[in-house]
C-alpha cells in the first residue's frame, strides 16, 4: 500500500468550483477548498467563523443600504426604503426624511457625495440631493441648475429629426410653438426649450404640435427653424441614470432616453452645464457610439473616468479634462447588469463590477505595459458562487468585498493582489440579505428575517446572527427586549457557555441557568471541507483511499465538531492543555488536535474530513496536516 503524508497551509484560493475535481494540477486547487460556508479566510491562509451580526434596529420595508461620510468623526448609514430614508449615527436613528423613490424603484438608485451633500439619480425621477446642514438638520430636495439672469444652464437635446422645425407665433411674451411634427406630451408644461439660442417654458400643452410658452429671452423672429432643443432632462424624456465627480467636474452618465451620452459640468461649477464656445473650463457633451448598443451602467473617477456601459467599459481621457482634449476610448467588452445599478468599487487600485451576465465579477485594471485597462474574471474557478449579485461594496479594514446574491445568501472574497490572493467564500444566515453598505470601518446589512426587514451590523466579537447582548449585575435567568426574534428559536452563550435554545415568547425568554452576561440571536452553521487529495488520483488511479490521522492546527478555538468518515463528532480541546474547571466556560485553545480515522473512501472525488458545526463559539483552523493510504 501508498502511503500519503500531506500538509494543508493555506485555503487562499477559497471555495473552488467543483468542475475542478480533475484539475489537480492547477495551484488552487492546493490553495482551494470543495466548501467554505460562513468563514472568512485570513490573508494568511487560515480560516476562522465569521463574524456574527449584531441587531440593530427594524427597517421600514426592504430597500437599500448607502454609505454618507461627512468626515472622518461623522459617518451615516442611510435605510431608503418605499417612500422615505431613515438615517443612522453609530447604530441609533438620527432623522427620517420623506423620498419620493417606490419600492420597486429603489434598485435603480445611483449616487455620489461631495461634502455635506449626497447626489441622487433615478431614471425615472427628479434628481435629488440629501443635504446635512449645520444645525444637524436632514433635507432632500431637487437639484437646481446654476441660473444666471433666468437663464437656466442645463443640458439640451433634440429629441426629434434633424429636419422637424419649429414656427413661433411671437417673439416676446407669451406665444406658441407650433412644430412640423409631434414631438409635445402634457409632461412638458414646465420645462425649459432653446429656440434659435433663446430660452422660454412651456406653460401649457395644446397638442402634440402646439404648446404656449413664456419667452424669457427674446426670439429673433417669428420664422420655421431647425434651430431648437429641450431640456434633456423632464418627466416626458427621464432623467439621469448615474453619476460621479471626476476633475472638478460633475459628470452625469446616461439618461431614460439618452442611454448613451455623458455630460460633463464646467469646471469647478458643478451644476453649470453651459457649452459656451468651448474654453477649456466650459461643459462638455458628447455619445459614445460604436458599433452596438452602450446603454451606460455607471460611471467611476479612478485613474481615469471609467465609463461602464451594457456592452463594454470606456475610458475617457484628457489630462486636463477639457473640451479640445477629451477622448474616450473602448477597453474591453464585458458589459454591466442592466436591470438595477450596483456601484463599482475600488479595490486596492483596481475597480470592481458586475458583468452583463450576472455570474462574473471583473476586476477592471489599468496596465502601464499596454497602456489600456484590463477586465479580468475574478470568479472564474468560483463560478457557483456568484450567481446573480444585486448589491457589492468592499470593506477595507477586512480587506473583503461583500456580494449580496439575489437568493438572499451572500459571498465574500478575499484580496490581496500583491499576495496573489483572491479567496471565495459562501455566507447563509436564518432569513435572507437584501443590501450591504460600508460606513467607515463597519459592515452594516439590510435583513429579512420571518417577514420582518432588520438592519445589522457585523461584529466581532458575536458568533450569532440579529444578536444582542445583555449584562447585569446580579445573574438572571429572565431576558427581555427581543421581541425582533419573536416566534423564533434563538441560540445562547450564557457566561461564555452555550445553554440549549429557547423560543422567543412576548419578546422575552427564560435561559436554563442565571447568568451575568448574554449573546442571543440566530444560529449559523460554517462548514470547511477540504478538496480531495491531489495525489490519490495519480498514486491511486481511482482506487480505494482512507485517511489514517488528521492533524488540526486551531488557535483561539473553543470547539470543534469533526467529521473523519464516521459522521461528525464534538472532538474534546482539553488535550491541547490542563483539564478546565468544572463549570466553566470552554477555555479558548491554540495548538494541534489529532484525530484517528478508519474504514476507506470509495468515492475519490469525496472530501476525506469536514468541520460543520453551528456551535456559537470562536473556531479558527490554521493547517491540517493528515496521513492518507491507498490501496494498490
Amino acid at each position: 500500500m501508498t502511503r500519503i503524508r500531506e500538509i494543508k497551509t493555506t485555503f487562499t484560493a477559497g471555495e473552488v468550483s467543483p468542475e475542478l475535481l480533475g484539475r489537480g494540477d492547477l495551484r488552487a486547487y492546493d490553495n482551494g477548498a470543495l466548501t467554505l460556508q460562513n468563514v472568512f479566510i485570513k490573508p494568511t491562509g487560515g480560516v476562522t467563523r465569521r463574524s456574527g451580526l449584531g441587531f440593530i434596529d427594524s427597517a421600514a420595508g426592504d430597500g437599500k443600504l448607502i454609505a454618507f461620510e461627512f468626515n472622518t468623526q461623522q459617518t451615516y448609514l442611510l435605510v431608503i426604503t418605499d417612500g422615505q430614508i431613515d438615517i443612522y449615527a453609530g447604530g441609533v436613528k438620527d432623522a427620517t426624511v420623506s423620498a419620493p423613490w417606490s419600492a420597486a424603484q429603489i434598485s435603480q438608485i445611483a449616487w455620489t457625495q461631495s461634502a455635506d451633500t449626497l447626489l441622487m439619480v433615478h431614471p425615472d425621477v427628479t434628481p435629488k440631493k440629501l443635504t446635512r446642514g449645520s444645525g444637524g438638520a436632514w433635507s432632500l430636495d431637487d437639484w437646481s441648475f446654476f441660473t444666471d439672469g433666468n437663464i437656466v444652464n442645463q443640458p439640451h437635446f433634440k429629441f426629434s429629426g434633424a429636419e422637424v422645425t419649429l414656427t413661433p407665433s411671437g417673439t416676446t411674451g407669451s406665444i406658441t410653438l407650433t412644430s412640423s411634427s409631434d414631438i409635445f406630451a402634457a409632461g412638458h408644461e414646465g420645462t425649459r426649450m432653446r429656440v434659435n439660442g433663446k430660452e422660454v417654458e412651456i406653460t401649457d400643452f395644446d397638442s402634440p404640435t402646439v404648446v404656449t410658452v413664456d419667452v424669457i429671452e427674446d426670439l429673433p423672429d417669428t420664422d420655421p427653424t431647425i434651430d431648437w432643443f429641450e431640456q434633456a432632462f423632464s418627466p416626458v424624456r427621464g432623467y439621469p441614470v448615474s453619476i460621479a465627480f471626476h476633475q472638478d467636474r460633475l459628470v452625469i452618465g446616461g439618461s431614460r432616453d439618452l442611454p448613451n451620452r455623458l455630460w460633463f459640468s464646467k469646471s469647478g461649477d458643478l451644476f453649470n452645464f453651459n457649452l459656451g464656445t468651448g474654453l477649456d473650463d466650459e461643459a462638455i457633451e458628447f455619445a459614445i457610439l460604436s458599433d452596438q448598443v452602450n446603454a451606460i451602467r455607471g460611471i467611476f473617477s479612478g485613474r481615469h473616468l471609467q465609463v461602464f456601459t451594457s456592452g463594454a467599459e470606456w475610458m475617457v481621457t484628457g489630462d486636463p479634462l477639457t473640451p479640445a482634449s477629451v477622448q474616450i476610448r473602448r477597453q474591453t467588452r464585458i458589459g454591466s447588469v442592466l436591470d438595477r445599478h450596483i456601484p463599482p468599487v475600488n479595490v486596492d487600485g483596481a475597480t470592481f463590477y458586475i458583468a452583463r451576465n450576472k455570474q462574473e465579477i471583473h476586476e477592471f485594471l489599468y496596465t502601464d505595459v499596454e497602456q489600456a485597462y484590463q477586465s479580468t474574471d475574478l470568479s472564474l474557478l468560483s463560478r457557483h458562487i456568484i450567481t446573480t449579485p444585486v448589491d457589492q461594496d468592499y470593506d477595507q479594514r477586512r480587506r473583503l468585498l461583500f456580494i449580496v446574491r439575489d437568493d438572499g445568501k451572500f459571498a465574500t472574497l478575499t484580496v490581496f493582489r500583491s499576495e496573489q490572493v483572491s479567496a471565495w467564500t459562501l455566507h447563509e444566515t436564518q432569513g435572507s440579505v437584501k443590501s450591504v453598505a460600508i460606513v467607515g470601518d463597519d459592515v452594516f446589512m439590510l435583513t429579512q428575517r420571518d417577514g420582518n426587514f432588520m438592519i445589522e451590523q457585523f461584529d466581532d466579537m458575536l458568533n450569532l446572527d440579529s444578536a444582542l447582548t445583555g449584562e447585569v449585575i446580579t445573574a438572571a435567568t429572565n431576558w427581555a427586549g427581543l421581541d425582533h426574534l419573536e416566534g423564533l428559536t434563538v441560540s445562547i452563550v450564557a457566561d461564555g457557555e452555550v445553554q440549549s435554545n429557547k423560543i422567543v415568547t412576548g419578546g422575552a425568554i427564560t435561559i436554563d441557568e442565571a447568568a451575568n452576561k448574554v449573546e442571543i440571536g440566530l444560529s449559523y452553521t460554517h462548514i470547511i471541507e477540504p478538496l480531495p487529495p491531489s495525489e490519490v488520483g495519480a498514486a491511486g488511479g481511482g482506487r480505494k483511499v482512507r485517511l489514517i490521522e488528521g492533524i488540526y492546527r486551531l488557535q483561539n478555538t473553543a470547539a470543534l465538531r469533526l467529521d473523519v468518515g464516521r459522521g461528525l463528532n464534538d472532538i474534546a480541546l482539553r488535550q491541547l492543555g490542563e483539564d478546565p474547571v468544572l463549570d466553566s466556560p470552554p477555555p479558548l485553545v491554540s495548538g494541534d488536535i489529532r484525530v484517528r480515522a478508519l474504514g476507506w473512501a470509495e468515492d475519490s472525488t469525496k472530501a476525506l474530513w469536514r468541520i460543520e458545526q453551528d456551535v456559537p463559539l470562536p473556531f479558527t483552523l490554521l493547517a491540517v496536516m493528515t496521513e492518507l493510504k491507498v490501496n494498490d
